[in-house]
């Protein structure tokens, strides 16, 4: 094909593009795809060392960016781009306003694939929630020949969707492994949701590429108190919990059928 692949993942947060995505990204970054990332928030809302001066609501915006920075460079990240809205109120957001950004980068970028969370936001988190609407919104404003971003670009419309997803065994083995994740919501916890096989329609076997994803974790240095022992894991350790993709194919115009995916370009490289 003429056009290059194109990668673009749509996330809320600093650090979920490495220890959501990393491997994949990292996978496709070494395959000579163009591999971008719009995060939608800085994590202002994040973690901070307790032990040290409290850097602020914007000071802790500031670390994560740099943080998230540092570890598109070890996944070979093409670009980067920030929406600035507040980490903690993505849901709050006015639909219009963050449709209409989010189009204009489908738009500006022309990716073939789009990555996002699901809409059970992995664990509940309400920011992934709205982030995972909002993102199908773009795709449909995206692709509509009479929907005007502020840039008047012309329509694109993306050939494949995917919403990143976690199997059973691996929320499993992040359960042994740390605890899990989960987060208070309106009086209810949220734990991470896991999905059976027959529900994930792609798999990637992107362990091969652990030493980049292992130097972009240890980036999210700010961050790493919440997820236990992995900062210290070995390669092959992190391989257990972050070395395979799994996706569940949203949708797409160039295949389909109950077949197991290995390649989110699938139907498109050929």
């Amino acid at each position: 094909m003429n056009n290059p692949l194109k990668l673009l993942a749509i996330f809320p947060h600093p650090d979920d593009e490495t220890l959501g995505l990393g491997s994949t990204l990292a996978r496709y970054s070494a395959e000579g795809v163009e591999t971008h990332l719009v995060c939608v928030t800085r994590g202002e809302m994040g973690w901070y060392d307790s032990e040290g001066p409290n850097p602020g609501f914007e000071g802790v915006g500031l670390i994560r960016t740099e943080e998230l920075n540092c570890a598109a460079q070890h996944l070979g990240l093409h670009a980067v781009n920030f929406l600035d809205y507040v980490d903690g109120y993505v849901d709050k957001a006015k639909p219009a306003e963050i449709i209409g950004k989010l189009a204009a980068y489908i738009r500006r970028i022309k990716p073939q694939v789009v990555d996002t969370f699901a809409p059970d936001g992995a664990y509940g988190h309400p920011d992934h929630i709205a982030l995972s609407q909002f993102t199908n919104g773009a795709l449909v404003c995206a692709a509509d020949k009479s929907f005007a971003d502020a840039d008047k670009q012309p329509p694109h419309r993306v050939s494949k969707f995917y919403y990143m997803v976690d199997a059973v065994d691996i929320v499993g083995a992040a359960n042994e492994a740390f605890g899990g994740i989960s987060m208070d919501v309106d009086g209810v916890t949220r734990q991470q949701v896991g999905w059976e096989d027959w529900q994930i329609t792609t798999v990637l076997n992107n362990k091969k590429y652990m030493v980049q994803v292992q130097r972009a974790i240890r980036c999210h240095k700010s961050q790493l108190p919440g997820y236990g022992p992995i900062a210290e894991w070995s390669v092959d350790e992190l391989s257990r919990v972050f070395g395979v993709g799994s996706f569940y194919r949203t949708y797409s115009l160039v295949n389909g059928g109950r077949k197991v995916e290995t390649d989110l370009f699938e139907g498109i490289r050929e």
